[in-house]
């Protein structure tokens, strides 16, 4: 189900550290980057931390410049993001200063954790989430419950953690201080846990002052059933390379990846590519891979059409050619329509010889923006 995109922000140590063990919280930016991530909040619809950062630093968690607030109230927004709260247990200190500033509040909780925060008179929408926190149904509820499109999540570092290993994170951004703690009963940014393969990409690097801000965005696939971050980044592309094709009134427009499950881009393609009128985005992808490439049997096609089950113009339909490649894990936005082949199932073709098919639909829109004169919608 569509989720909001899920920015994780931090600031660590040299040594991967949040914070040291002193009673007091240590500041590990300066003026300009506390500034800077004032600006990143105003920009946001909801900021999220968990119970174990609420109990530590007893935040506030505001968009402090005034103008910031008034351009969201400009822009139809309310002043203040949305605030998130996270605890399994409910156990929460309802004086603490999330609860009493800002704007709108919501705690998502287990079913004993909802009964708990209620008997403590919290001050906020409570959400019961079953008898544990599912990430997932959180991030679905959020999306359709509270609108929240874009959530910036500050901590702390179990939760990082949990969104980063269940492939949940779009974006790090993660601000590198300067100095050293070296204290193992310190809290650290990251923990242990089953992270995803491969090489993040890095997006943007930034000195602010002493510290550099370091922005990084997953790349690796998905293994099975449940689409990560990942997917949703690599079928925007395909999506976008839609965009691309030469306009045709007898053939859609589409967009093609196949992805290493490292991460690595293997090739891209889309239709019509390199002036030839009858090339599919999948057959043009393919054909720049070595067949004999080992990483092919657990790649990944992005496709923002589901691959053709039937063509007139070439020997192989796509569905075919994918399966002949080795690839067993297919991503699409748009299930293809009746426009020119009725009974179009190149998803079915890809599951009779098991192949995975993940259709998601919150991009289906883009995938068929380029196609509009086609299907008339």
């Amino acid at each position: 189900m569509p989720h909001p995109y899920v920015l994780l922000s931090a600031a660590v140590s040299l040594d991967g550290y949040l914070d040291d063990t002193g009673p007091d919280r240590l500041l590990l930016s300066g003026p300009e980057d506390f500034d800077r991530v004032d600006e990143v909040r105003a920009s946001v619809d909801a900021i999220l931390i968990g119970a174990g950062t609420i109990r530590a630093d007893n935040p506030r968690l505001l968009v402090n410049a005034p103008e910031r607030r008034a351009a969201r109230v400009a822009g139809g927004r309310p002043a203040y993001p949305l605030k998130v709260a996270v605890s399994g247990s409910g156990d929460l200190d309802p004086a603490a200063h999330f609860w009493h500033t800002g704007g709108a509040k919501v705690l998502y909780t287990t079913d004993k954790g909802a009964e708990r925060a209620g008997a403590h008179g919290i001050a906020a929408d409570i959400v019961p989430l079953g008898t544990d926190l599912d990430w997932r149904r959180l991030l679905t509820h959020l999306y359709d419950a509270y609108g929240v499109r874009l959530l910036m999540v500050e901590g702390g570092g179990l939760i990082h953690t949990q969104l980063l290993t269940q492939g949940l994170a779009d974006e790090l951004q993660l601000v590198l201080a300067p100095l050293l703690v070296g204290d193992p009963d310190a809290a650290r940014l990251f923990g242990p846990g089953t992270y995803q393969g491969g090489r993040l990409r890095l997006r943007e690097t930034r000195p602010i002052g002493d510290v550099v801000l370091m922005r990084y965005e997953p790349t690796a696939p998905g293994a099975g059933p449940l689409p990560v971050a990942a997917d949703h980044h690599w079928l925007a592309l395909a999506c976008e390379l839609a965009d691309r094709c030469p306009p045709s009134e007898t053939a859609f427009s589409v967009g093609a990846v196949v992805v290493a499950a490292d991460g690595t881009e293997l090739a891209r393609g889309h239709s019509r590519e390199g002036g030839d009128p009858v090339v599919h985005a999948e057959e043009a992808a393919l054909a720049k891979i070595d067949p004999a490439d080992p990483r092919l049997p657990a790649a990944t096609v992005y496709s923002s059409l589901e691959p053709c089950a039937r063509r007139a113009s070439r020997p192989s339909p796509c569905a075919r050619l994918i399966l002949d490649a080795g690839v067993r894990r297919v991503v699409t936005a748009w299930r293809e329509p009746d426009t020119f082949v009725a009974g179009a199932d190149g998803g079915g073709v890809l599951a009779a010889e098991d192949a995975l098919v993940l259709v998601l639909p919150e991009h289906e829109e883009a995938a068929e923006a380029p196609n509009r004169h086609l299907t008339g919608r």
